[in-house]
C-alpha cells in the first residue's frame, strides 16, 4: 500500500475536502447576501452585469496564467450554446428570487438541483434509476412543494422564480457533465460569467435605467466577486481532494447558512413548512447520493 492510498492519507484528504466544501457553502451564502443587499438599491440587471464583469476579469486572469485560449472553438458547439441558455435562465431567475423573495426559501429550493439532475439524467440519458431512487426523487419534489406551500395563504407567485432558477442550474449542470473535456474549469467559469453579463444587460433594459453605484455598493459588489471566486475555488479543490461520496453531501450545508444569513441580515423568519420542506429536500438528496454510492461500490 502506497502512502497516497493509505487510510490515514485518504481520511485526511476527506477531512480537508469536507472542510473546504463547508467553507465554499458559507462563502456562497455570503455572496447571495451581498447581492441581495445591493440589489435593493440598484437595478437587478445592473448588479448582474457588474458582478459578471468582475467574475470575467478574474477568470480571464486565470486562463492567461494557465496559457489557455480565451475563446476556444468548442465554445460554439451546440451543447455549449444550450449550456449558456441554461446558465442565463438559472442566473436571471435565481437573482430575481434573491431580490423579490426570502433568502431562506430560495436557498431551500436551490437544494433540489441535484435531485432534478438525477431525474433528468434518467429520462434523457437513460441512466439506471431504480424504484427506490424514483421514490426519493418524488420525495424531494414534495419537499419543494412544502417550501412553496401552493395551496396555502402563504404562497407567493414570486416563489416560482426560485424554481425556474433551480431548473436553469440543473440544466447547466447536466450540460456541463457532457461539455467537451478540452474546456477547463476556468474557461467554463469565464463563459458562465459572460452569460451573466448578457442576461444582466437584458434585464437592465426591462428593469433600468442604470444608476451610478455608490462607494458602498461598489465595495459590496467587489466583496461579492471576491467571495464568489473564493467559493468556486474552495468547491473545486474540495471535489478534487476528497472522495466524492464523502465530500459532496456537505454541499447541503448551504441551506443552513442561507437560512442563517436570511435571519441575521434581513430579519427573515422561515415558517415551519419551509424548514420541514428544506429538511425533506436534504434527506432526499443525501439518500440519492448514498444509494448511488452503494450501487457503484457493488458494481466495482
Amino acid at each position: 500500500m502506497t502512502l497516497a492510498s493509505s487510510p490515514d492519507t485518504l481520511a485526511s484528504g476527506n477531512m480537508r475536502g469536507a472542510a473546504l466544501m463547508v467553507a465554499a457553502m458559507v462563502l456562497f451564502a455570503l455572496e447571495d447576501t451581498l447581492l441581495k443587499d445591493v440589489a435593493t438599491r440598484l437595478p437587478v440587471g445592473e448588479v448582474m452585469m457588474i458582478f459578471g464583469i468582475g467574475g470575467m476579469a478574474v477568470f480571464t486572469g486565470l486562463i492567461k496564467q494557465r496559457n489557455e485560449r480565451l475563446l476556444h472553438p468548442a465554445l460554439w458547439s451546440r451543447l455549449m450554446l444550450v449550456r449558456a441558455l441554461f446558465e442565463i435562465m438559472g442566473r436571471v431567475f435565481f437573482t430575481l428570487s434573491l431580490v423579490y423573495t426570502t433568502l431562506s426559501s430560495t436557498s431551500a429550493i436551490l437544494q433540489a438541483t441535484p435531485i432534478v439532475v438525477t431525474a433528468a439524467g434518467a429520462i434523457i440519458w437513460r441512466a439506471p434509476v431504480g424504484a427506490l431512487r424514483w421514490m426519493l426523487i418524488i420525495l424531494g419534489f414534495v419537499g419543494v412543494l412544502m417550501v412553496l406551500q401552493p395551496t396555502s395563504g402563504a404562497f407567493s407567485p414570486l416563489s416560482i422564480l426560485a424554481v425556474l432558477g433551480m431548473l436553469g442550474f440543473a440544466g447547466r449542470d447536466l450540460t456541463t457533465r457532457a461539455a467537451p473535456p478540452v474546456l477547463s474549469y476556468a474557461q467554463l467559469g469565464l463563459y458562465g460569467f459572460a452569460a451573466l453579463v448578457l442576461s444582466g444587460a437584458g434585464l437592465l433594459i426591462w428593469d433600468g435605467p442604470a444608476t451610478l453605484p455608490s462607494a458602498l455598493d461598489l465595495a459590496a459588489l467587489s466583496g461579492a466577486i471576491l467571495v464568489g471566486v473564493s467559493a468556486y475555488t474552495c468547491l473545486t479543490f474540495a471535489m478534487r481532494m476528497g472522495e466524492l461520496s464523502v465530500v459532496t453531501p456537505f454541499r447541503y450545508s448551504r441551506l443552513l447558512f442561507g437560512m442563517a444569513m436570511g435571519i441575521l441580515a434581513f430579519g427573515e423568519r422561515p415558517d415551519t413548512w419551509e424548514i420541514i420542506g428544506g429538511v425533506v429536500i436534504v434527506i432526499a438528496g443525501l439518500s440519492i447520493m448514498l444509494t448511488s454510492s452503494k450501487r457503484k461500490t457493488a458494481a466495482g
